[in-house]
């Protein structure tokens, strides 16, 4: 273990936060790691419904969003998703793989966030729960962070505060202020990873259904992003994991006054056309049935009837009495069925957010900051936020890794 002799605080206890605080610690730094909530790594017990997807083996650059890509790619070579495999592996915790989405091998998250504690415990990082931060200022020569019942001084902080997304886990965006009060600017924070409100009044009577699809966000008519997924129907409109990969982007458009549209195509996410080939070919056994029924095994019954509805098909009428255009526009509707976005659920039901301190405002890969030397920052309090499948904790390891490494290093060397 290197000897830095830095006195280290960091501000939150989440995955970015315990990886900076273990990272700056193995390097021989003195470290202060501040949290509000009664206990470390709250928010992980949460994360792959308490099972942990805490990375990917597939690291396509288009599952991280960011005003800075070529920033991101580069971050993601200094600490990689070999790297965090091989980091948890060396904390007992082998990982399971699920076609490229990996778990801790129990399927557990508490214990990935047990690993983190107990190896910050190993390298003597003090932990103060229970302990909000009030202020940070920076007072000529050294870093003083006040609370309601103490201050901390060190020689470097390390802001990892998270975001507003999932307040329920503590989440306030402290960190937004402390960043803006040492010269930062923030791009306005949105819900991401989460469900869409639709202004379609029959949203209601599919709730319920989870059906294959292909879901196409349309912005002012024009496709900006494609996923193919189970789409959950809901009361107020849309969830599922394709729903959320796209939610990002819906949550900025409407906050330009842009408009957003959601295209359900249900027939290329059943079999690549397979069903739809089906469907088409069976009329001479169909023919006498009413319109449900002649949908019966294709769609659930509640969505066959809102598909005829929309196509201006009568439930009752019989196959062999609908008009060639009727029978086209139902299969229209199966292959464009069209919700119009009014907003993104809000940030009580967003996993992470969209937007943050700009990445341009780092100087590289240290997560330094370049508005303040000595001050880094790390996880979703910066612009980048990943798809569903483990792509924001990877950003965690990898910034929360980089920050402690060059904090305690010193240099911005980081091996």
């Amino acid at each position: 273990m290197k000897q830095s002799g830095k006195q280290i605080l960091v501000a939150g206890g989440g995955a970015s936060g315990l990886m900076a605080a273990i990272a700056a610690a193995r390097r021989g730094a003195k470290v202060t790691l501040l949290e509000k909530n009664k206990q470390t790594g709250k928010k992980l017990l949460v994360t792959g419904n308490g099972r942990c997807n805490f990375t990917n083996r597939n690291q396509d650059m288009k599952n991280y969003r960011s005003g800075c890509p070529a920033f991101v790619e580069q971050a993601l070579k200094g600490f990689s998703m070999e790297d965090a495999v091989m980091f948890f592996e060396e904390l007992g915790i082998p990982a399971r793989d699920r076609d490229g989405y990996l778990y801790p091998a129990d399927g557990q998250a508490s214990s990935v966030a047990s690993a983190l504690r107990l190896e910050a415990e190993r390298l003597k990082v003090r932990s103060g729960c229970n302990t909000e931060i009030l202020s940070a200022e920076y007072t000529g020569n050294r870093f003083l962070v006040k609370t309601a019942g103490w201050q901390y001084e060190g020689d470097v902080l390390i802001l990892a505060c998270g975001s507003l997304a999932a307040p329920g886990t503590g989440a306030t965006g402290d960190g937004y202020r402390l960043a803006e009060g040492f010269g930062h600017t923030v791009i306005p924070p949105l819900p991401a990873l989460t469900g869409l409100y639709a202004a379609e009044k029959d949203c209601a009577k599919l709730a319920g259904i989870r059906q294959e699809a292909k879901v196409v966000l349309l912005i002012d008519g024009e496709t900006c992003i494609e996923e193919t997924g189970e789409v959950q129907f809901t009361s107020y409109g849309l969830s599922g994991i394709p729903v959320f990969q796209v939610s990002r982007y819906v949550s900025r458009a409407l906050k330009e006054g842009r408009r957003c549209e959601i295209c359900l195509n249900l027939w290329e996410g059943r079999g690549s056309g397979q069903t739809r080939r089906v469907f088409e070919e069976n009329r001479e056994y169909t023919g006498e049935r009413s319109g449900t029924d002649t949908l019966l095994g294709v769609f659930p019954e509640k969505l066959s009837g809102v598909l005829l509805e929309r196509a201006g098909i009568s439930r009752k009428k019989k196959r062999n009495q609908w008009t060639q255009e009727e029978e086209y526009r139902l299969i229209k509707q199966a292959e464009e069925l069209r919700f119009s976005v009014v907003r993104c659920r809000g940030f009580e039901q967003a996993q992470v957010c969209t937007g943050g301190v700009p990445l341009t405002e780092l100087k590289g890969i240290t997560m330094e900051s370049a508005c303040m030397p000595g001050l880094y920052l790390a996880g979703e309090l910066l612009d980048v936020d990943g798809a569903c499948g483990g792509y924001n904790l990877q950003w965690a390891w990898t910034s929360g890794y980089l920050a402690g490494s060059a904090a305690a290093e010193g240099t911005g060397t980081l091996c």
